[in-house]
């Protein structure tokens, strides 16, 4: 049986589960926000046995967590207490408590595991990636992450003034109860004057690469999608294709090199995931320089622009392993 964890508007998770409805492959898809008011968990270790169930209130259901082949951690919700708690720190301690006991759970929970466990999906941050993609041979962009101001000026001043700022992490934030996103800028001379800034937290700051176009690198086990986004086509695009320009940029299949899709599966695997979403630049020269993998990007939209049928790579992946 698989296990999807995620929220329930995921249009990502409503495509796999209706190939596995189609394949009447048994799933269960629970969002864990729901603990602990709406699902129950109980785990019970003796000398004797050890097991672990959960109990979702709305459906009645119960589910022992070792009949679980495979788990797709795709995007769960942090769990929310109920509002009859009184006190927003008590809340919020109640809030971390609950989120920390989940992340054992399913630390403990013996099955496969798409893209990763929690504790892989942890490991794979931004600074890590980095090292490893040079360590495996990848072109990486010259790179400073910190929190230093003296720091940031002498990298600015050492590509004189042509570098990008990004976030440091991948963890979600909020802003008066929204989430916040935040894209790749390019920095400029007013922001020196905001330098100081950055010491309320580290920021990743790159040279900024020259772009013919970029690529968007979907591994699904040992299987390689890769599509080209044409940013440069379009303004909104040029800096961050998260901008997106859909009738302004084209995207389309793209044939990787041997050595590219060797190193893209060999990274994926090195940091125990078996889903990524690469990130790469293609310079007016045809060098391919990596920016980063994402364990838990989004895909649907690839999908839809290019026909690569990504969606059904993850679900076989799921059925199979399990």
């Amino acid at each position: 049986m698989i296990l999807i964890l995620t929220e329930p508007s995921d249009a990502h998770a409503d495509a796999v589960c209706r190939i596995l409805e189609a394949r009447q492959y048994p799933y269960v898809r629970l969002d864990s926000a729901n603990f602990p008011a709406r699902l129950r968990i109980s785990a019970h270790i003796s000398e004797a046995r050890a097991q672990l169930n959960l109990r979702e209130i709305t459906h009645s259901s119960n589910i022992d967590l070792s009949s679980i082949g495979t788990v797709w951690y795709r995007r769960p919700g942090r769990p929310v207490s109920e509002s009859i708690l009184s006190g927003r720190e008590y809340r919020e301690g109640i809030d971390e408590e609950n989120h920390q006991f989940l992340q054992d759970l399913w630390q403990a929970t013996d099955c496969h595991w798409v893209p990763g466990r929690p504790s892989d999906l942890r490991d794979a941050q931004k600074l890590h990636q980095l090292m490893l993609a040079r360590k495996l041979g990848f072109n990486v962009p010259d790179t400073l992450i910190t929190n230093e101001a003296e720091d940031l000026l002498a990298f600015y001043s050492r590509h004189e003034g042509r570098i990008i700022s990004k976030r440091a992490a991948f963890s979600r934030l909020n802003e008066q109860g929204a989430p916040f996103y935040r894209f790749t800028e390019r920095m400029n001379r007013r922001d020196l004057g905001y330098l100081d800034a950055v010491r309320f937290c580290p920021m990743i700051f790159q040279v900024d690469v020259p772009k013919s176009y970029e690529l968007r690198i979907t591994v699904v086990g040992d299987k390689i999608f890769a599509a080209a986004i044409h940013s440069q086509a379009s303004k909104h695009t040029r800096i961050d294709w998260r901008r997106y320009d859909h009738y302004r940029t084209p995207y389309s299949i793209h044939d990787l090199p041997d050595e590219i899709s060797r190193r893209c599966l060999l990274l994926t695997k090195r940091l125990r995931l078996m889903f990524g979403a690469i990130d790469m630049i293609v310079t007016p020269s045809g060098e391919y320089v990596f920016l980063e993998i994402n364990p838990n990007g989004q895909y649907l939209w690839v999908e839809e622009l290019t026909r690569m049928p990504i969606t059904l790579a993850i679900a076989e992946l799921l059925m199979t392993i399990g």
